[in-house]
């Protein structure tokens, strides 16, 4: 079975025809996304601006990303969900969108960025530095890079 096979699978349930019946199931779940998007936004500018030393230099880092964790958590699991939703919806559609496969690759990297070299830098570091400066910057933008193609696929 071919991925562009699955996809046509995916768009044959009954989940993916009711989400894409409805008036407005589809876009309660986007804007859902969005808020998403949002609270996600909000908690990695805190810790990652806090790593390049530009803002709450009053507490630690790990004080500041511990404060912000449970927001992140949350809206990532928020955005996995309704993301999910939204893909199963038009799967076709999404395979043929570029955009969509440089989401899912920056996501993938955000995730294994932040998880790991970001979780691990701020657990040993709590005054910034270069590398601090340097996993901020890379953090920022990479997530960054996953809200922009995302809404590129509404363009490509």
């Amino acid at each position: 079975m071919s991925l562009y096979d699955l996809c046509e699978a995916i768009e044959a349930t009954a989940v993916s025809a009711a989400l894409r019946e409805s008036l407005w199931l589809f876009p309660v779940i986007e804007s859902v996304h969005l808020v998403g998007l949002a609270i996600l936004g909000g908690s990695l500018l805190m810790v990652d601006l806090r790593l390049m030393g530009a803002g709450l230099n009053r507490q630690s880092i790990a004080a500041v990303e511990h404060g912000a964790r449970r927001w992140f958590l949350g809206a990532l699991l928020l955005m996995l969900v309704t993301g999910s939703l939204l893909g199963i919806s038009e799967a076709v559609k999404l395979y043929d969108r570029p955009a969509f496969f440089v989401k899912m690759i920056a996501l993938a990297t955000a995730l294994v960025l932040t998880f790991t070299v970001r979780r691990a830098l701020i657990a040993r570091n709590s005054s910034g530095g270069p590398a601090a400066f340097a996993i901020g910057a890379a953090s920022l933008s990479t997530w960054l890079l996953v809200a922009v193609a995302g809404r590129w696929i509404g363009f490509s």
